[in-house]
């Protein structure tokens, strides 16, 4: 590789001086972060318009530049990425310059680089009015051993013309501010921090000079993700804290209090949507899934972008609903519940489990490998251990080995089949190219609550509808669980269930009876698509400053299908003609036959229910007739996809009858749906 010294230069601009500082260079420590200083001095006044940062250049010899993530820090801490993960595996940035004004983006180029390129952030960003004198930071992040490299040299230039960001001053979504007392925010563990939240009620502006009147107190708060702590645009887990550290639990814009947060980045899911979407999807399934509020983040005083504030996957009642489980628990019933599990690559660091069954498609030795979730990998009681993973095995073992139909041993006994099927609907829809094979989590009731294996929560969908340009991701046709037919050689496989489960007439046939069903309310096409576009334009000036901040719009990056749209309005329209062909595609190849809405098929002991009056006016009664004890889940949904009455239940087995509060409900119609061990059912009904 070749050493080349950045010229040293200084020119005269028609409208007033340009001032250029060079910094040295050295060893770029291998998988870790090296900081280079620059100490600048002699520069008057603010840095604005008239007189800023115009670009920053850079020599560094790397045999693979992809590896590297830059960033430049300000005096003031302000970070603007330059490159992150760009380069393909060439090698070599020589005499390469970041600007603004330049025409392509440094995303798009391939290396060796040289000459000037648009960087990843927005270097207006530090011509925020701060002082340029005082000591500027080339941060520099190699991701991946072995390979080593150096940097020669690196220089700021400071002239007129220069880039400006206007101050991000108030939203209508809500505003997360972060100080972290300028440390570093680690991996691991959670470091102590103070978070307040600016929310002033829906439709009323947020404003940065308002005091947090949400949450305003300290948090752990850590990096997050797997291949997403790669991105520059960082996604975050938090948990809100006392001042002496320990757990506190507190309601975050309205959702039930917790804990455990994230702040999710959506940074190659350009939409912003596609996780709320899918998680939206399954909650107006009646599959539990993460909540969400979509908010915009200032770390250390820096505008960060749109974020999605979610719920963590956790058990707790108002999350994953199954008992607590402690270290003592190793015997009898207290044994038996509950837990999760996740579906997931191997570590290495025996922090789970395998399948007894090989994946569908092994032509490499894939397996199905299954991680602790709760108890955690540190906690779990080796009986424990023992208990689930003979569970686990006991469901796969009648799925593959009994008659799928089987009351007494089949694969029904040991889970919930209604969760198999909105999980399935969910991941076919989205056509998730990660479905069923990673962030695939499971959980499993005690014996007094049900005794089942369910399937979920959904997690992970920012590749899925249509944005991942291998596999066939992009494709709105085909089955994403056939992932085995398409990429053969990934290491990671779909577990043989969702094959067999689709020899299933009867699973086949209770997928299709949901289906159809929800077809008509919150699957049909005008409700997606309306709650598409509000979603998109009540994100319209926040996507602006997402986009301005993040200079990704339009450019390629992993794993975007291409053409990639060139701005957000073709993003929006994009997924949506993408989700109506998916949809329609599904219309005509879902197996199944749906002979009623009230049955589920063919069991000896079905679960049915009848509604009376209907139409009803203020009195609703709903009887019930379950095949075995549990809990159950009775809802009212509108046809905008509400659930406007719901109620949970703990029914013994047999007939049971329940009334619902509908006095209060306007005229109209809506769908009784009622959830639980046996499936679930579905019907319409009228108030006058």
């Amino acid at each position: 590789m070749r050493r080349l010294l950045l010229p040293l230069s200084l020119f005269i601009a028609i409208s007033g001086f340009a001032q250029t500082f060079n910094g040295s260079g050295g060893n770029i420590a291998d998988n870790t972060t090296t900081e280079f200083p620059l100490n600048v001095s002699g520069l008057s006044g603010g840095l604005d318009n008239n007189h800023g940062l115009t670009d920053v250049c850079i020599t560094i010899d790397h045999p693979s530049i992809s590896q590297l993530q830059i960033f430049l820090v300000a005096p003031d801490g302000t970070r603007v990425a330059l490159t992150s993960g760009t380069g393909g595996g060439g090698d070599d940035y020589t005499n390469t310059c970041f600007s603004q004004s330049a025409a392509m983006s440094v995303v798009t180029g391939t290396a060796p680089f040289t000459g000037t390129w648009r960087p990843l952030g927005n270097l207006g960003l530090v011509n925020n009015g701060q002082s340029g004198n005082g000591t500027w930071k080339l941060h520099i992040q190699d991701q991946y051993a072995p390979d080593q490299g150096s940097l020669t040299g690196w220089s700021l230039n400071f002239g007129p013309g220069a880039p400006v960001v206007p101050p991000f001053t108030t939203s209508n979504l809500p505003i997360v501010k972060i100080f972290t007392n300028g440390n570093p925010i680690p991996d691991d563990p959670k470091m102590m921090a103070d978070m307040g939240i600016v929310y002033n009620g829906p439709g009323m502006p947020n404003n940065m000079s308002d005091p947090a009147n949400h949450y305003a107190g300290k948090i752990g708060i850590e990096l997050r993700g797997s291949s997403s702590l790669y991105h520059p645009k960082k996604s975050y887990a938090i948990e809100t804290w006392t001042d002496a550290g320990a757990d506190t639990s507190v309601s975050l814009i309205g959702m039930p209090e917790e804990n455990d947060w994230i702040l999710y980045a959506a940074y190659n899911d350009k939409s912003l949507l596609r996780n709320v979407l899918s998680y939206k999807l399954s909650n107006d399934m009646g599959l539990y899934a993460s909540r969400t509020r979509f908010v915009e983040l200032v770390l250390n005083g820096q505008y960060q972008g749109v974020y999605v504030l979610m719920e963590k996957i956790k058990r707790d009642s108002g999350r994953v609903n199954i008992s607590k489980l402690a270290a003592k628990d190793t015997a009898g019933e207290d044994l038996t519940g509950g837990y999760i599990v996740k579906v997931d690559r191997n570590t290495g660091n025996n922090l789970g489990f395998s399948s007894a069954y090989q994946p569908v498609v092994h032509n490499n030795g894939q397996t199905v490998f299954f991680q602790y979730e709760y108890p955690s990998s540190d906690e779990i009681h080796p009986k424990q251990e023992a208990y689930i993973k003979s569970f686990i095995d006991s469901f796969e073992d009648a799925l593959h080995n009994n008659p799928l139909h089987s009351t007494v041993n089949g694969w029904r006994k040991y889970a919930n089949e209604s969760s198999f099927i909105r999980f399935f609907l969910v991941n076919e829809i989205s056509k998730n190219v990660d479905a069923y094979r990673l962030s695939t989590f499971l959980y499993k009731t005690k014996s007094t609550k049900g005794n089942q294996l369910h399937i979920g929560p959904p997690w992970d969908y920012d590749i899925a509808f249509g944005n991942a340009q291998h596999c066939e991701g992009a494709t709105d046709t085909g089955w994403a669980y056939h992932f085995g037919n398409v990429c053969p050689d990934d290491g990671t496989q779909v577990p043989f269930w969702w094959q067999k489960l689709m020899t299933d007439t009867l699973f086949r046939n209770r997928v299709r009876c949901v289906y159809n069903d929800l077809r008509n309310t919150t699957l049909s096409t005008s409700y997606l698509f309306g709650w598409i576009d509000s979603t998109a334009a009540a994100l319209h000036d926040a996507q602006t400053r997402n986009y301005t901040a993040w200079n990704t719009m339009g450019i390629y990056l992993w794993p975007n299908p291409q053409p990639v749209p060139e701005d957000y309005s073709m993003e929006i329209n994009g997924l949506k003609l993408w989700l109506q062909n998916r949809l329609s595609w599904l219309d005509n190849n879902l197996p199944g036959t749906c002979h009623t809405w009230l049955g589920t098929g063919d069991l000896e002991a079905e679960l049915s229910c009848r509604a009376v009056p209907n139409p009803f006016g203020n009195h609703l009664s709903v009887e019930i007739s379950n095949p075995r004890s549990g809990s159950y889940h009775l809802r009212l949904i509108s046809l905008d996809g509400k659930t406007v009455v719901a109620k949970e239940l703990e029914l013994p087995g047999g007939k049971n009858t329940h009334t619902l509060p509908v006095a209060d409900l306007a005229a109209g119609v809506y769908v009784l749906q009622l959830t639980g061990a046996g499936g679930t059912v579905s019907m319409k009904l009228v108030k006058e």
